[in-house]
């Protein structure tokens, strides 16, 4: 592990910084760039002043990109990280509001998603790929640079990561419900450093003393990380999602929306196509998924290689990390150590372990379930996937690696009841496989599926 591989200077992995930049983004282009920033700023539906903003208004969005100036030459200088960081941020969000403009009001109108433009004006394009080749990332909305993880403001810099304390440098609403939604995936990621420093911890252990603090410390992290998440709820009103949601959509496999691509006008007159702005593209479940060994549980099928592709919508320091993590966890290390050190500790930390990673997506299953099934009936994820069946895909594949653990402990451990573990597991499972039968067709009914969830006890909320 070396940890100069990690980092490109906005971002570096550690146990310090965990997935988070490593100081806070820039709020603010600088000055030279008045013209854009302005833009920015007029852009939510509704502004920073409470005044409707132009993506309220039908046609103003184009008419602002319209009137811009192309900031390539000064873009071409910039070296300093952050302001290109900054400048990806404004040029990414800009991007999809031009694109998606359309097919929002289409929405508004119709409650159905309509026809996104499919050319992206060369004052957009050219400036855009320019900044996204330094950062060596797609030009288009991303998880890291834009919507997210950089896209964060402390309110009161004395106060910590939680999302009250957070405002947005870029938004598409404007509005609190779409603040909560994006600031709480920063909110959550307060507590990889704690995450990253105990597979560090692992690495470095040299007995089974060592290895079971490292997994105290592993569960300690995933338990405040699920605690945040659960917050979701509260932080962004599942009615309001779609106040927002359009804007994060990908071209690639989204044909409805955006046909056979987009031309970056300036750029090249070929179409194409990337992934939306997803939660799939955190680090947290994909290191856990690593380090544990769930990874070698995922089934070979498409939605596996649609996880596996979105690595590359990454910044390439974490791509090393998580490319590194899986180098030295290889070959279901964690499992057969503990196995063949009849470490029974270790295994029953292990399990819980496991079940904070599927309370974690059996969560993010649940607001599939209200934010996206309760409110459309459009079948496809912001990152381009069928919503029904991604995330169960993972779910099965960590719950039937508990099966395999629990399978090696004597029912009488000191450490958990697993006589009740593994009861709630075959509730779980049979949670699972009652909603799929529910959306079996196109014609389900996401209130019946969401309130299985109580019935069974697995509620989130």
């Amino acid at each position: 592990m070396k940890l100069e591989n990690y980092t490109d200077n906005f971002f570096e992995v550690n146990s310090v910084n965990g997935f988070l930049p490593k100081k806070s983004p820039l709020s603010r282009l600088p000055e030279r760039y008045d013209e854009l920033q302005k833009l920015i700023d007029e852009m939510p539906i509704k502004k920073e002043d409470g005044s409707d903003g132009l993506l309220s208004r039908k046609g103003a969005i184009e008419e602002g990109v319209h009137s811009l100036s192309n900031l390539k030459d000064l873009v071409t200088e910039e070296d300093d990280v952050f302001i290109v960081q900054a400048l990806f941020r404004a040029y990414a969000f800009l991007t999809s509001a031009y694109l998606l403009a359309p097919a929002h009001f289409n929405y508004i109108k119709t409650k159905k998603y309509g026809k996104a433009h499919n050319t992206l004006p060369a004052q957009i394009a050219e400036p855009f790929v320019l900044v996204s080749e330094k950062l060596d990332v797609y030009p288009f909305i991303d998880y890291h640079y834009a919507y997210s993880l950089g896209n964060y403001v402390k309110i009161d810099n004395a106060k910590g990561f939680e999302w009250e304390n957070l405002a947005m440098a870029a938004k598409f609403s404007g509005m609190d419900d779409e603040r909560g939604f994006i600031m709480l995936h920063v909110d959550i990621n307060q507590h990889s450093p704690e995450l990253i420093g105990s597979i560090f911890d692992y690495l470095e252990s040299s007995d089974s003393t060592g290895v079971n603090n490292s997994l105290k410390k592993c569960l300690s992290a995933m338990k405040k990380i699920n605690e945040r998440r659960q917050i979701m709820w509260q932080a962004s009103r599942w009615k309001h999602y779609n106040d927002f949601r359009v804007f994060i959509m990908g071209i690639k496999g989204n044909d409805e929306i955006f046909g056979d691509g987009v031309i970056y006008e300036g750029v090249s007159n070929k179409p194409v196509q990337y992934r939306g702005q997803t939660g799939a593209q955190d680090n947290i479940i994909p290191t856990a998924d690593i380090f544990t060994g769930v990874i070698d549980y995922y089934p070979s099928n498409d939605l596996t290689k649609y996880l596996l592709d979105l690595r590359s919508y990454r910044p390439k320091c974490i791509q090393n990390f998580l490319e590194d993590i899986k180098n030295e966890m290889g070959n279901s290390r964690l499992f057969n150590s503990l196995k063949e050190s009849n470490n029974e500790e270790g295994l029953c930390l292990l399990i819980q372990i496991l079940d904070e990673i599927y309370y974690f997506r059996n969560g993010h299953w649940q607001f599939v379930q209200k934010y996206i099934m309760a409110n459309t009936k459009y079948a496809k994820a912001t990152g381009g996937t069928p919503i029904i069946s991604w995330i169960p895909n993972q779910i099965t594949a960590v719950l039937n690696y508990m099966d395999d653990v629990i399978n090696l402990l004597p029912q009488n451990s000191e450490f958990i009841d697993i006589t009740e573990f593994d009861s709630k597991l075959s509730k779980k499972r049979d949670l699972l496989n009652k909603q799929l039968k529910l959306l079996h067709g196109d014609d389900y009914n996401a209130d019946e599926v969401f309130s299985l969830n109580k019935k069974m006890s697995l509620n989130d909320d």
